[in-house]
């Protein structure tokens, strides 16, 4: 089925608008890729940071051996068959004794498709705060923390994430932003991939055969998730691409169902990647080398990309404002 240039256009404000799309092809990496499966090639945890109207934080004493009495936020693995808001809503049951409604995903953290951590900030609707009495495996306790009193961490990693939702719930810095209910296979990076001009013309890297589409590859074990976003330009623009800084700012919709253990698993991060001219450009003997700006993106060496001028105004003037003022999920390499 043949796709116009407008109806990609029409696509790509959609993802802006946080709905997902169906990953029907891939690009590049499937043959280093393994089709995803909890507890095999990857791993997905959910996290939960949830306030009350004093702004204290909801916190859980672990049962583990390991870091037993250690406080730590409401989290835990996804389990086979479950999606991501259906694990979050188990953990902080059964760790903290709350029913919870997710807000907004705040955070995304990555050490490559093998380990991702999904940060969500919820509200409670209903249970009651776990107590010393029904200590289990789960959990030994939950608490309020006030976020200023003394109290054992089982890692200080949680208060970055504290501080991420604690943002956000006072002022949003992106639209909210939920799972899409889509399968995938593998755990996948879909760019909207921009190229900005000197006079705001702004351009969008697209993808021939077999109809015109937004690249899309599948992440690697051995990089950041993030890093297809490289592949892509490198496949596109190789003689360029050290010329240029590869920026994947962050994601409009996360696409995940889960519901098929083996088969989908996999997620499709719908990210805002900026191609833009490395400031900072040398020789083969390492001078710095002055070299005219062209305002234009550069030349394609591989025929299967083609870079389409953005017609659209309202879509042109959502880019050039979320590529400025950087509001969209970010996504974190821990790499």
């Amino acid at each position: 089925m043949e796709v116009t240039e407008e109806q990609l256009e029409e696509q790509v404000e959609r993802l802006l608008s946080g709905h997902g799309s169906e990953v029907t092809e891939c690009d590049l990496g499937l043959e280093q890729s393994k089709p995803a499966s909890l507890r095999k090639t990857v791993t997905y945890i959910v996290c939960a940071v949830i306030f009350n109207q004093k702004e204290e934080v909801l916190m859980v004493q672990e049962a583990k051996q390991d870091c037993y009495k250690q406080w730590y936020l409401p989290a835990g693995r996804v389990e086979a068959g479950e999606s991501l808001v259906e694990a979050l809503r188990r953990e902080v049951k059964e760790e903290a004794g709350f029913d919870c409604q997710p807000v907004s995903l705040v955070l995304i953290q990555e050490q490559g498709p093998q380990w991702i951590r999904f940060i969500f900030l919820a509200n409670v609707t209903g249970g009651s705060l776990k107590s010393l009495s029904a200590a289990d495996k789960e959990s030994l306790q939950a608490s309020w923390w006030d976020r200023r009193s003394v109290l054992p961490l089982r890692g200080r990693d949680i208060l970055r994430l504290i501080d991420c939702g604690l943002k956000y719930r006072r002022d949003p810095g992106h639209p909210a932003t939920l799972p899409v209910d889509l399968s995938c296979r593998h755990v996948v990076q879909r760019l909207v991939l921009v190229f900005t001009g000197a006079e705001e013309q702004i351009w969008i890297l697209l993808v021939r055969d077999p109809a015109l589409h937004l690249p899309t590859a599948a992440a690697v074990k051995t990089h950041a998730v993030t890093w297809a976003a490289n592949m892509v330009v490198r496949d596109a623009v190789p003689s360029a691409y050290c010329d240029h800084d590869v920026n994947t700012l962050g994601a409009f919709s996360l696409q995940h169902n889960g519901r098929q253990h083996g088969k989908t698993d996999g997620v499709c991060l719908n990210t805002l990647v900026v191609l833009a001219p490395d400031h900072v450009r040398r020789n083969e003997d390492g001078e710095k080398v002055e070299r005219p700006a062209t305002g234009r993106p550069p030349p394609l060496e591989n025929p299967r990309y083609v870079w389409h001028q953005v017609q659209g105004r309202t879509l042109r003037e959502k880019l050039l404002e979320t590529t400025r003022n950087g509001s969209i999920l970010p996504v974190h390499s821990l790499y």
